[in-house]
């Protein structure tokens, strides 16, 4: 894997910005955009997703890097269970709460997948710079 020194450069951290914006979106459509809480609640959870992870990657070690990934996660899963909602209450289209959900559980298997390669590298820790 190639050295990664920005958060912004991660894929999952841009899967979840995407999946953010298409959040915030799909909120301020109809009866959506009245639903004052349950906006208020994904559109917190899918920030959430993205900020973890950027928060995680601003730590020294992959230990707690790993803790804000799984926080991620958990964000992640708490946005799918929100569009779960959002679709019960007409809000959004089964076809919209499908293609969002794939896009959820892509975006969860990939958070996935990097913990299990942060858990294998031999690197516990990165540099500190001086900045």
């Amino acid at each position: 894997m190639a050295t990664v020194s920005r958060f912004e450069d991660l894929d999952i951290w841009k899967m979840a910005r995407e999946q953010a914006m298409a959040i915030f979106e799909i909120t301020r459509m109809g009866l959506f955009s009245a639903d004052f809480e349950l906006r208020k609640q994904i559109n917190a959870a899918a920030g959430s997703v993205m900020d973890n992870i950027a928060e995680g990657f601003e730590r020294f070690s992959n230990k707690e890097f790993t803790q804000f990934l799984v926080i991620a996660k958990g964000s992640n899963g708490e946005v799918r269970s929100q569009l779960y909602r959002a679709n019960d209450r007409h809000y959004i289209s089964d076809e919209m709460l499908k293609n969002l959900l794939e896009f959820s559980e892509l975006l969860g298997r990939k958070i996935k997948s990097f913990l299990d390669y942060l858990s294998s590298s031999p690197f516990k820790s990165k540099p500190r710079n001086k900045t």
